[in-house]
């Protein structure tokens, strides 16, 4: 893989995640983001990945090299959670999740030693709360939306409503789901580094995915664990308070 030493490697990263039709302005903190979580030689490599879904074969033809030395570099960005895979039809796929709700969230869903998560706290809150930019982006810059309000349903009886679609149904996402991973709350734990602790004392184990991104999650690194759809996990009735590490 020694060819992909051209350009330089977070510029080209830089460039790569503004594929996505949800980017990240490059601003000087960016980068700093960027190499806590990517080594330069991890830089490089994300940079020539496609940005729909790819294969082993595929990412080995990229990169120049043997399947076997291909997969070990796909299994240990799995690891850090900046791919996620599925398996389709028999073959394993990867993908880079974007950067929210993606692979900046996943670095902090659980306590880890291979970075300086305070440090990386610190430069979330810079780029997100002060330069202001990427959330600005994030809600406005496109007609895709970050995310959307789901019904509450309990609060609506018969009398207030016709009928309520599943895909708006919160319970029909869960109830469908073949995987749920349930990790660290990102926002809350990047608050406590960043000098900036809930004020209500809320249980930080509350983050919750679904489908094959919390199986991924889950197998690779960690990141979440997987739970049943029964009411016993319900996160409010597990709260965590660990010694929280850099």
């Amino acid at each position: 893989m020694g060819h992909l030493t051209t350009k330089d490697a977070y510029k080209s990263l830089e460039e790569r995640i503004n594929w996505f039709t949800q980017g990240a302005p490059p601003t000087e903190t960016l980068y700093k983001i960027l190499q806590v979580l990517y080594s330069e030689k991890e830089a490089k490599w994300m940079a020539l990945l496609p940005v729909r879904p790819f294969t082993l074969k595929r990412a080995a033809k990229i990169w120049n090299t043997t399947e076997a030395k291909a997969e070990k570099v796909l299994d240990h960005l799995c690891e850090k959670a900046l791919l996620v895979d599925s398996e389709y039809h028999g073959v394993r796929r990867f993908v880079m999740p974007p950067p929210m709700a993606g692979f900046f969230e996943f670095a902090l869903m659980r306590t880890r030693g291979d970075i300086d998560q305070r440090y990386l706290s610190e430069l979330y809150y810079q780029y997100m709360n002060v330069e202001e930019d990427f959330v600005k982006d994030l809600f406005y810059a496109t007609e895709t939306k970050l995310g959307r309000v789901y019904v509450q349903e309990p609060v609506l009886t018969n009398e207030h409503m016709n009928h309520i679609l599943d895909y708006e149904k919160a319970s029909h996402i869960v109830e469908e789901a073949e995987y749920i991973g349930l990790g660290l709350c990102y926002c809350r734990h990047k608050a406590f580094h960043a000098g900036h602790p809930c004020e209500i004392d809320a249980p930080w184990d509350v983050c919750l995915t679904f489908g094959n991104v919390a199986r991924s999650l889950a197998e690779h690194g960690g990141h979440a664990r997987l739970i049943s759809r029964r009411k016993p996990w319900m996160p409010w009735n597990v709260p965590m308070r660990p010694i929280w590490s850099r």
